[in-house]
Parts: structure tokens; sequence; C-alpha cells
């Protein structure tokens, strides 16, 4: 339990001045292994649902709720109560709300609990705000200096040129880039074979400018870097083993801030452009929904409300009445 301390804390609870009671402590690691062993939820979200969870606890223990019977909707609202009152964003009490019913539902299911204390929990909705993109002009600056720079056929540059080309075109996720094997590449067909949260697979087409990029990668630049340690992985960092998520945000940085003018975005706001370019391409959302891997159109919607966010920007940019 001691490993736990540092991510409650991070969860809004204070500094533990002793630990919790049996009852909580157990039901909090058997919740854990619940969510990485039969959710298959991603190891980002099991920590972040297992630190609020913890600091769910703590707060009951600090109300005198010692049993998980105990741990009611009372507590539930005062522990959201106090968070909101030193400030928490909405965004993140909507998360830690979701982790307390995740966590309430999963003990009544189970028959730890009488109830689900968490069922009429209500939290504030997280504001959607409109993510920034690559205009179709920026990306085509980025991407083109991109490959400038691995002309020389420097391995580390083939592979940033490789990386940069492969998420605009793709869409796909920056773990889901650094998780990729060489067995998931079909070259032949175009395409990825990706495994996104919850372990689920799909296929992701690519275009022939990121695949001409990535069989440079393959045919110069990987070999030069790659050691025993390697494996099957397709991106490598520097010192031969499988490209870390970090490293590549960094890469991604480094090169949109190289471009004048070009927004200071991550690999995350490369994802956002790609599904507002296939959007303003004439994509339907379904088929955008698929290619990013969404679970619910409702995520892919809010690219809809980009484009026309663009568009009106554009509009009152250009039209002598506007």
């Amino acid at each position: 339990m001691a490993a736990s301390t540092a991510p409650a804390r991070a969860a809004g609870s204070a500094d533990r001045e002793e630990p919790l009671p049996p009852e909580l402590a157990r039901a909090r690691v058997e919740f854990t292994e619940f969510l990485r062993l039969e959710r298959g939820l991603s190891a980002h979200t099991v920590r972040a649902y297992s630190a609020d969870v913890a600091a769910l606890l703590e707060h009951a223990r600090r109300m005198g709720r010692t049993e998980l019977d105990r741990v009611d909707l009372a507590v539930l609202r005062s522990w959201l109560a106090r968070q909101r009152s030193s400030g928490c964003a909405r965004a993140t009490l909507a998360r830690r709300a979701a982790a307390a019913r995740a966590f309430t539902g999963w003990a009544a299911r189970s028959g730890r609990t009488d109830g689900d204390a968490g069922a009429l929990l209500a939290s504030p909705r997280g504001r959607r705000t409109l993510p920034s993109v690559l205009g179709k002009d920026d990306a085509r600056s980025v991407l083109e200096a991109a490959a400038q720079a691995a002309e020389g056929g420097e391995p580390l540059a083939l592979r940033d040129w490789a990386l940069v080309e492969l998420l605009y075109a793709t869409g796909i996720r920056v773990s889901e880039l650094c998780a990729l094997d060489t067995a998931d590449l079909d070259r032949g067909r175009r395409l990825l074979r990706v495994v996104g949260k919850g372990d689920k697979e799909r296929s992701v087409p690519v275009g022939l400018p990121a695949l001409d990029a990535l069989e440079q990668w393959l045919a110069v630049g990987r070999p030069a870097l790659a050691v025993a340690a390697s494996g099957d992985a397709v991106l490598l960092g520097r010192r031969g083993g499988r490209l870390d998520v970090r490293t590549a945000r960094r890469v991604v940085h480094r090169m949109l801030l190289a471009v004048p003018g070009a927004p200071d975005l991550g690999p995350h706001g490369l994802r956002h452009s790609a599904a507002t370019a296939l959007l303003e391409g004439g994509a339907d959302l379904r088929s955008v929904q698929e290619l990013l891997g969404h679970a619910s159109l409702d995520t892919t919607q809010i690219y809809t409300h980009v484009s026309v966010e663009r568009l009106k920007a554009t509009y009152e940019r250009a039209h002598p009445r506007a």
C-alpha cells in the first residue's frame, strides 16, 4: 500500500496520518485488479481510477467510515464538494465522480455492499473545448520540413519523419504508434493493425507519403539503431529500445515549433488535425469514428464543431458583409 500514497495525494487527499482500515484497503486493491485484469483499461486509466478511489476511501476514513457499506452517497458528495471548494476543474471532478461510480458499482455487483451508493451521484460535465488543429498548409510545411531533415539519411531524422507522417496520416494515438510491431504492418494493402483502448483491434489505412517515410526508416534508419533489445518494435529510441511515448511527444513539439506559424501541438493535436481534415474532405462521421477507434460517436462529434468553427472564421475573414 505504501506505493499508492503518492497517487492518492495527486487525487486530492491530504497526507495520510494512518493507513486505511483493512476492509477499505482490501477493496481498493481488489478494485484495481478488477480494472486491470477484467476491464482491460489502459495502464494510465487504471492508475488514475485507483488513485481517485484511494483518495475517496481516505476521505471516508476521516469521516469515521471504516467499513465499505458505510461509504454511502453522503460520503461521495462530501468528497466531491471538498474538492470543488479547493478549486478542482470541472473535468477533474467529472472524472473522479466517474471513478467513484465505477467503484461503488463494482462493490455492489460483487456482493461487497448491499447497494450501489454512486448510482444517484451527479457530477458536473467537463466543458468540451474545441481542439487546436493544423491547417492543411501548416501540415504540409511541417511534413516537408521533416522530409528535408531526413534527406541526409540520419537515423533519428528518418524516424522523426516517419513518426510525424504516420501520426498525421492515420490519426492514431501516440501510444498506439509506439506500440506498433513490424508484424502490424501490411505494406501491400497499406494498412496498420492497431491495438487501442480496451485491447480493441482495428485496421487503419496509410497514405503513400507516410508509407514512403516508413519504408525509408525501416530500410535505412532502423537497422542503424537496432540492438538485441529492439525486438519487433517499429519505432526505436536513440539507444535501440522501443520508442517511449514521452520522447515521441517531445519530437512532435520540436518539429512543429521549427515551422514558423505552426501551432504548438503535441501528437494528440495531429490526431485532431487528421480527423478534421478527413471530415472537411468529405468523410462521414462513422468512418472517422472507426479510424480513430472511438467507442462512442459522441466523442467523434466534436470534430464537426471544429470544421464549423473554422468555416465561420473563414467566412468572417473573407466575406465583405460578414
